[in-house]
């Protein structure tokens, strides 16, 4: 069906995923991993409200890298791939909402851009070809995963909430490269793979210079009480 689509039909699709990613409450369709936590610790709060923050940012990333990428797509069988993962991801972000409002935080400001920078490179991978988005998917998930081990790694071990949110996501973007890979994804230049990093880095860098000042002030409190 969506090859059928004329241009026109299809920047109108594109359009209503756009707004519905960027200001419609996202809907997941499996239940959010994990259970609700008791309160934490407010530096540690501090800490995780800024990891699900940049989590939150990723996937609206994601939705728009997946939906410049499905645009553009020249053969049905990879936009319906790409489609596919695009909804799956959206669980990842009612999920990370849900657990930012636990926190009483509230999500990035600047998730229209992230939005609008990854539709136009989706976009730009898709013109290359097929099998160049393809192999952009896989190996934005490899560095998704490995940002994603990051995270958990400095998750505090009380908030299994978070923990559990995290691992399934991570198995999600596993089982979204791996498909990317069966279907004929390339694979991307050191080049390209670097400033792929980058870009994930500037993004991760809006949030997170402000949590180790809260944990680290947060130490200092605990330790000049124990003196």
């Amino acid at each position: 069906m969506s090859a059928a689509r004329s241009l026109p039909d299809q920047l109108l699709v594109s359009a209503d995923r756009a707004l519905r990613a960027l200001f419609a409450p996202a809907r997941a369709q499996r239940p959010t991993p994990g259970t609700p936590a008791g309160p934490l610790p407010e530096a540690e709060r501090r800490l995780v409200a800024g990891l699900m923050r940049v989590n939150h940012a990723g996937e609206v990333a994601a939705q728009g890298l997946y939906h410049g990428q499905a645009l553009v797509a020249r053969d049905p069988q990879p936009r319906a791939l790409l489609e596919q993962a695009a909804r799956e991801e959206t669980d990842h972000l009612a999920w990370c909402e849900e657990r930012l409002k636990e926190l009483s935080d509230r999500r990035s400001l600047l998730h229209p851009f992230w939005y609008a920078g990854s539709f136009t490179i989706g976009m730009v991978a898709g013109l290359a070809s097929d099998r160049v988005s393809l192999g952009f998917v896989t190996e934005t998930e490899r560095q998704v995963e490995r940002h994603l081990d990051s995270h958990l790694a400095r998750l505090p071990a009380e908030d299994t909430r978070s923990r559990a949110i995290l691992e399934q996501m991570r198995a999600d973007e596993v089982t979204h490269g791996e498909m990317a890979r069966r279907a004929g994804g390339v694979d991307l230049p050191g080049p390209v793979r670097f400033v792929m990093h980058l870009a994930s880095r500037v993004m991760t860098g809006t949030a997170l210079p402000f949590i180790g000042h809260y944990v680290e002030n947060d130490k200092n409190g605990r330790h000049q009480a124990a003196q």
